[in-house]
């Protein structure tokens, strides 16, 4: 498969960009790697996500919505994107029935997913949960949009300053190898978002540059009349990715839970970057979206009810459902866990607040 590689590079001159490299073996229809039927998630997979360490954070979630509908802070509609196997979406459900039977009853539910392997794993899966699986988020959309680690897998760029000048970081070839080349930085697009960022590069930084997250957010605002889009992912602000930590930036390839560099292993792994949060916020301003939430996960967690959940029980079974899901609340708030890496985001699309209430226990 790597031929394929070969070949758009053949074709566009001798070298492409990293987000023509990232969109090819992530999402080519038939060969990309979310598209191919390989376990991805969990154990046996190449990377783990705050959805599958339990259905605990779905529960939580369809608590917190389903009080935000209960509240007609927005219209009983809920819309997951790259939902995956559909893991998260059928635990949402299952828990808003049981915690809100009248808004679960009014609820239109559709799962926006672009890998026809994992829309078939959906449908699947929430056979009896009256899910519409679709490949895009349909017009005039009014409701409550989720997503969880979405952006961090979108194709970006890569710039590097050398010598005191920017230049764009290309994938090539030589010898049968996937190799990097560095082109004097010619993208318009690239240039106006360092300048939008006030981003100066230092000697010898590299950099990501997300204009598909952006586009992306340009395409729901148009999807979208009135809706919460609540984002949970990893990043970093500006400032961080100025840190000596950062210099080198943040793509990095999982295969089979070990860290690779993002060209060894093409249609094989995942390929992920840290998500730029001032850039999400701006754009999300400049779209008319308002600020309703803005927390690290550990902390949204803790202030939308997640203790609630914590079971009282003397099995003295450490694989008991109860000691199992009391680890997974520990898990998933404790210092320097999963969570702590994470942000939740909310804006509200023609939804000016949020009512304080909804982050007491239900």
């Amino acid at each position: 498969m790597k031929q394929l590689v070969f070949d758009l590079i053949d074709r566009q001159g001798g070298s492409i960009s990293y987000a023509e490299y990232m969109n090819l073996v992530l999402y080519h229809p038939e060969h990309g790697y979310y598209s191919s039927t390989r376990q991805k998630i969990g154990k046996g997979g190449d990377f783990y996500t705050s959805s599958n360490v339990s259905d605990v954070y779905a529960k939580l979630f369809a608590a917190f919505f389903s009080r935000i509908v209960e509240k007609d802070l927005a219209e009983p509609a809920f819309c997951e994107i790259g939902g995956g196997t559909g893991r998260f979406l059928e635990a949402l459900l299952l828990e808003w029935k049981n915690c809100s039977p009248r808004t679960y009853e009014a609820l239109t539910v559709i799962s926006v997913e672009g890998s026809g392997f994992h829309r078939n794993l959906q449908m699947e899966r929430c056979a009896d949960l009256a899910v519409s699986v679709q490949e895009q988020l349909p017009e005039n959309f009014r409701g409550i949009i989720f997503s969880n680690e979405l952006f961090d897998a979108f194709p970006v760029h890569v710039v590097a300053k050398i010598d005191s000048q920017l230049f764009e970081v290309k994938v090539a070839y030589k010898n049968g190898a996937l190799v990097e080349e560095f082109e004097p930085l010619k993208n318009e697009e690239i240039a106006s978002f360092l300048l939008w960022q006030n981003i100066e590069l230092s000697e010898g930084q590299r950099f990501e540059v997300p204009l598909a997250m952006l586009s992306y957010m340009r395409m729901l605002d148009h999807a979208c009349e009135a809706a919460v889009i609540a984002m949970a992912d990893y990043g970093y602000t500006n400032a961080e990715w100025h840190t000596p930590a950062r210099k080198q930036g943040s793509m990095r390839g999982y295969f089979k839970h070990q860290m690779m560099p993002p060209l060894l292993h093409p249609f094989e792994m995942d390929i992920t970057t840290h998500i730029h949060f001032d850039a999400y916020e701006k754009k999300a301003e400049e779209l008319g979206w308002n600020l309703l939430v803005k927390e690290r996960q550990d902390q949204f967690l803790m202030n939308a009810g997640i203790l609630s959940f914590l079971h009282e029980h003397s099995h003295r079974d450490p694989f008991s459902p109860s000691a199992k899901q009391n680890r997974a609340v520990r898990d998933l708030i404790m210092p320097g866990g999963i969570s702590s890496a994470f942000h939740v985001f909310l804006h509200g699309k023609g939804i000016e607040r949020l009512t304080e209430d909804i982050y007491k226990k239900w």
